[in-house]
Protein backbone atom coordinates (compact mmCIF):
# COMPACT_ATOMS: atom_id res chain seq x y z
CA UNK A 1 0.00 0.00 0.00
CA UNK A 2 1.28 3.76 -0.25
CA UNK A 3 2.01 5.96 2.62
CA UNK A 4 0.45 9.34 1.86
CA UNK A 5 2.34 12.25 3.16
CA UNK A 6 1.39 14.99 5.49
CA UNK A 7 0.00 18.71 3.44
CA UNK A 8 2.95 20.43 4.22
CA UNK A 9 4.83 18.49 1.54
CA UNK A 10 1.67 18.54 -1.35
CA UNK A 11 0.36 15.33 -2.49
CA UNK A 12 2.77 12.48 -2.22
CA UNK A 13 2.40 8.80 -2.26
CA UNK A 14 5.31 6.47 -1.87
CA UNK A 15 4.94 2.05 -2.77
CA UNK A 16 7.04 -0.36 -1.56
CA UNK A 17 7.31 -1.64 -5.27
CA UNK A 18 7.06 -0.45 -8.70
CA UNK A 19 4.36 -2.90 -9.69
CA UNK A 20 2.39 -0.98 -6.84
CA UNK A 21 3.46 2.28 -8.54
CA UNK A 22 2.63 1.15 -12.09
CA UNK A 23 -0.93 -0.19 -10.74
CA UNK A 24 -2.13 2.35 -8.50
CA UNK A 25 -1.02 5.48 -11.23
CA UNK A 26 -2.82 3.53 -13.91
CA UNK A 27 -5.83 3.37 -11.92
CA UNK A 28 -5.52 7.12 -11.32
CA UNK A 29 -5.75 8.00 -14.90
CA UNK A 30 -8.50 5.44 -15.91
CA UNK A 31 -10.81 7.05 -13.29
CA UNK A 32 -9.72 10.37 -14.42
CA UNK A 33 -9.94 9.92 -18.10
CA UNK A 34 -13.70 8.32 -16.80
CA UNK A 35 -14.58 11.75 -14.71
CA UNK A 36 -13.65 13.66 -18.09
CA UNK A 37 -15.27 11.76 -20.45
CA UNK A 38 -18.16 11.78 -18.84
CA UNK A 39 -18.35 15.46 -18.24
CA UNK A 40 -17.20 16.86 -21.51
CA UNK A 41 -16.52 13.80 -24.00
CA UNK A 42 -12.80 14.02 -24.68
CA UNK A 43 -9.67 13.15 -22.76
CA UNK A 44 -6.43 14.87 -23.57
CA UNK A 45 -2.95 13.66 -22.32
CA UNK A 46 0.61 14.58 -22.55
CA UNK A 47 3.03 11.63 -21.95
CA UNK A 48 6.61 11.65 -21.23
CA UNK A 49 8.97 9.13 -22.48
CA UNK A 50 12.26 7.72 -20.50
CA UNK A 51 12.76 4.65 -18.82
CA UNK A 52 10.86 5.11 -15.95
CA UNK A 53 6.88 5.36 -17.60
CA UNK A 54 7.41 1.52 -19.08
CA UNK A 55 6.23 -0.42 -16.57
CA UNK A 56 3.15 2.09 -16.52
CA UNK A 57 2.03 1.72 -20.30
CA UNK A 58 2.32 -1.53 -20.22
CA UNK A 59 -0.04 -1.64 -17.37
CA UNK A 60 -2.65 1.09 -19.17
CA UNK A 61 -2.38 -1.33 -22.28
CA UNK A 62 -3.72 -4.56 -20.49
CA UNK A 63 -7.26 -5.21 -21.64
CA UNK A 64 -8.35 -4.91 -18.04
CA UNK A 65 -8.08 -1.44 -17.83
CA UNK A 66 -10.31 -0.69 -20.47
CA UNK A 67 -9.71 2.98 -21.48
CA UNK A 68 -12.50 4.32 -23.86
CA UNK A 69 -9.54 5.09 -26.25
CA UNK A 70 -11.12 5.79 -29.28
CA UNK A 71 -12.23 9.24 -26.99
CA UNK A 72 -8.66 9.67 -26.11
CA UNK A 73 -5.92 11.84 -27.67
CA UNK A 74 -2.32 11.30 -27.03
CA UNK A 75 0.61 14.22 -27.32
CA UNK A 76 3.97 14.37 -26.36
CA UNK A 77 5.40 15.70 -23.42
CA UNK A 78 8.74 16.23 -25.24
CA UNK A 79 10.93 14.61 -27.84
CA UNK A 80 14.47 14.33 -29.40
CA UNK A 81 14.93 15.22 -32.87
CA UNK A 82 15.67 11.62 -33.95
CA UNK A 83 13.47 9.16 -36.11
CA UNK A 84 10.84 7.54 -34.22
CA UNK A 85 12.53 4.29 -35.11
CA UNK A 86 15.91 5.38 -33.08
CA UNK A 87 16.20 3.70 -29.35
CA UNK A 88 16.42 7.39 -27.91
CA UNK A 89 12.55 8.25 -29.27
CA UNK A 90 9.91 9.02 -26.60
CA UNK A 91 7.44 8.62 -29.49
CA UNK A 92 9.01 5.01 -30.16
CA UNK A 93 9.06 3.95 -26.83
CA UNK A 94 5.35 4.93 -26.12
CA UNK A 95 4.38 3.62 -29.11
CA UNK A 96 5.98 0.11 -28.58
CA UNK A 97 4.66 -0.09 -24.96
CA UNK A 98 1.20 1.35 -25.24
CA UNK A 99 0.07 2.93 -28.57
CA UNK A 100 0.36 -0.61 -30.56
CA UNK A 101 -1.37 -2.57 -27.48
CA UNK A 102 -4.36 -0.41 -27.52
CA UNK A 103 -7.69 0.60 -30.15
CA UNK A 104 -6.48 3.99 -30.25
CA UNK A 105 -7.48 5.82 -33.79
CA UNK A 106 -4.31 7.03 -35.15
CA UNK A 107 -5.88 10.29 -35.78
CA UNK A 108 -5.94 11.06 -31.92
CA UNK A 109 -2.08 10.05 -31.35
CA UNK A 110 0.18 13.34 -31.82
CA UNK A 111 3.80 12.73 -31.88
CA UNK A 112 6.27 16.06 -32.23
CA UNK A 113 7.23 15.85 -35.65
CA UNK A 114 10.95 15.01 -36.15
CA UNK A 115 10.71 15.12 -40.11
CA UNK A 116 12.89 18.63 -40.44
CA UNK A 117 16.37 20.02 -39.20
CA UNK A 118 15.04 22.93 -37.27
CA UNK A 119 13.98 22.32 -34.31
CA UNK A 120 12.31 25.67 -33.70
CA UNK A 121 10.08 25.29 -37.27
CA UNK A 122 9.35 21.76 -35.52
CA UNK A 123 8.04 23.68 -32.41
CA UNK A 124 6.26 26.46 -34.57
CA UNK A 125 4.32 23.08 -35.84
CA UNK A 126 4.20 21.33 -32.62
CA UNK A 127 2.12 24.38 -31.31
CA UNK A 128 0.24 24.18 -34.28
CA UNK A 129 -1.13 20.78 -33.73
CA UNK A 130 -2.17 21.66 -29.89
CA UNK A 131 -4.11 24.80 -31.26
CA UNK A 132 -5.71 22.46 -34.01
CA UNK A 133 -6.83 19.71 -31.72
CA UNK A 134 -8.21 21.59 -28.35
CA UNK A 135 -9.86 23.93 -31.25
CA UNK A 136 -8.27 27.09 -29.51
CA UNK A 137 -7.55 30.64 -30.95
CA UNK A 138 -3.51 31.17 -30.93
CA UNK A 139 -2.67 32.98 -27.53
CA UNK A 140 -5.63 30.53 -26.11
CA UNK A 141 -3.90 28.09 -23.40
CA UNK A 142 -5.02 24.93 -24.00
CA UNK A 143 -5.73 22.60 -21.09
CA UNK A 144 -4.50 19.49 -21.04
CA UNK A 145 -6.92 16.62 -18.58
CA UNK A 146 -2.94 14.60 -17.86
CA UNK A 147 0.21 16.25 -17.98
CA UNK A 148 3.00 12.69 -16.86
CA UNK A 149 6.18 13.81 -15.91
CA UNK A 150 9.39 12.38 -14.84
CA UNK A 151 12.49 14.52 -13.08
CA UNK A 152 16.05 14.14 -14.01
CA UNK A 153 18.63 13.47 -11.41
CA UNK A 154 19.51 17.30 -11.84
CA UNK A 155 16.04 19.00 -11.39
CA UNK A 156 14.98 19.00 -15.18
CA UNK A 157 10.95 18.12 -16.54
CA UNK A 158 10.38 17.38 -19.70
CA UNK A 159 12.90 18.79 -21.67
CA UNK A 160 13.44 22.05 -19.28
CA UNK A 161 16.76 22.13 -18.30
CA UNK A 162 18.26 24.02 -15.38
CA UNK A 163 18.95 27.69 -16.77
CA UNK A 164 17.45 27.15 -19.79
CA UNK A 165 15.41 30.44 -21.24
CA UNK A 166 12.59 28.08 -21.89
CA UNK A 167 12.01 28.77 -18.33
CA UNK A 168 10.77 31.84 -18.51
CA UNK A 169 8.77 31.27 -21.41
CA UNK A 170 4.80 32.70 -20.97
CA UNK A 171 3.11 32.52 -23.84
CA UNK A 172 4.62 29.71 -26.44
CA UNK A 173 3.28 26.12 -25.48
CA UNK A 174 6.57 24.53 -27.32
CA UNK A 175 10.06 25.55 -27.33
CA UNK A 176 12.92 24.10 -29.09
CA UNK A 177 15.78 22.85 -27.12
CA UNK A 178 19.11 23.64 -28.69
CA UNK A 179 21.41 20.81 -29.61
CA UNK A 180 23.13 18.63 -26.82
CA UNK A 181 26.50 17.91 -26.62
CA UNK A 182 25.20 14.61 -28.60
CA UNK A 183 24.56 17.11 -31.29
CA UNK A 184 20.53 16.00 -30.64
CA UNK A 185 17.96 18.80 -30.91
CA UNK A 186 14.86 19.09 -28.32
CA UNK A 187 11.21 20.21 -28.68
CA UNK A 188 9.52 20.28 -24.96
CA UNK A 189 6.43 21.38 -24.08
CA UNK A 190 6.72 24.69 -21.92
CA UNK A 191 5.57 25.50 -18.38
CA UNK A 192 2.90 27.97 -19.68
CA UNK A 193 0.49 24.52 -20.76
CA UNK A 194 1.78 22.20 -18.23
CA UNK A 195 0.84 24.43 -15.85
CA UNK A 196 -2.29 25.04 -17.32
CA UNK A 197 -3.02 20.87 -17.09
CA UNK A 198 -6.16 19.68 -15.15
CA UNK A 199 -3.85 17.12 -13.40
CA UNK A 200 0.08 16.80 -13.16
CA UNK A 201 1.82 13.46 -12.27
CA UNK A 202 5.44 12.80 -11.44
CA UNK A 203 6.38 9.76 -11.75
CA UNK A 204 10.06 8.90 -10.16
CA UNK A 205 11.71 5.51 -9.22
CA UNK A 206 15.26 5.15 -8.20
CA UNK A 207 17.45 5.71 -5.35
CA UNK A 208 19.46 8.36 -7.87
CA UNK A 209 17.00 10.86 -7.71
CA UNK A 210 16.10 10.93 -4.17
CA UNK A 211 18.39 13.75 -3.49
CA UNK A 212 16.41 15.69 -6.08
CA UNK A 213 13.36 14.51 -5.34
CA UNK A 214 13.78 15.58 -1.75
CA UNK A 215 15.17 19.11 -3.42
CA UNK A 216 12.03 19.43 -5.63
CA UNK A 217 8.96 18.39 -2.93
CA UNK A 218 10.64 19.81 0.66
CA UNK A 219 13.11 22.64 -0.44
CA UNK A 220 10.60 23.89 -3.07
CA UNK A 221 14.30 24.80 -5.12
CA UNK A 222 12.97 27.31 -7.88
CA UNK A 223 16.20 26.57 -9.35
CA UNK A 224 15.01 23.40 -10.11
CA UNK A 225 12.09 22.80 -13.38
CA UNK A 226 10.48 19.93 -11.86
CA UNK A 227 9.40 22.44 -8.97
CA UNK A 228 8.44 25.39 -11.15
CA UNK A 229 5.48 23.09 -11.96
CA UNK A 230 2.51 24.55 -10.43
CA UNK A 231 -0.82 23.57 -12.20
CA UNK A 232 -3.37 25.98 -11.77
CA UNK A 233 -6.13 23.23 -10.66
CA UNK A 234 -3.62 22.66 -7.60
CA UNK A 235 -0.82 20.86 -6.79
CA UNK A 236 0.94 18.47 -8.68
CA UNK A 237 0.82 14.39 -7.63
CA UNK A 238 3.99 12.83 -6.71
CA UNK A 239 4.39 9.25 -7.49
CA UNK A 240 7.15 7.69 -5.97
CA UNK A 241 8.95 4.43 -5.42
CA UNK A 242 10.30 3.74 -1.79
CA UNK A 243 14.26 4.41 -3.21
CA UNK A 244 12.98 7.98 -5.12
CA UNK A 245 11.46 8.75 -1.51
CA UNK A 246 14.29 7.73 0.56
CA UNK A 247 15.46 11.13 1.49
CA UNK A 248 11.94 12.86 2.59
CA UNK A 249 10.80 13.04 6.11
CA UNK A 250 8.72 10.89 7.67
CA UNK A 251 4.44 12.35 7.50
CA UNK A 252 3.92 14.30 10.71
CA UNK A 253 1.95 12.45 12.53
CA UNK A 254 -1.80 13.81 12.76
Amino acid sequence: MADHIGERQGDVCIFASKAELFAFTADRILRLSEAVLTAVGRFVAALSGGQTPTGLYRELARPSRALDWKKIDVFLVDERIVPYEDSRSNFGMIKKTLLDAVPIPAENVHPIPVDQADPYAAARRYEEEIYRVFRAPPGAAPRFDLVLLGIGEDGHTASLFPGSPLLDETTRLAGAVPEDDAGTARITLTLPVINNAQEVIFLVTGKTKAPIVQRVIEEKDGRLPAARVRPRGGRPLFYLDNDAASKLAPPVAS
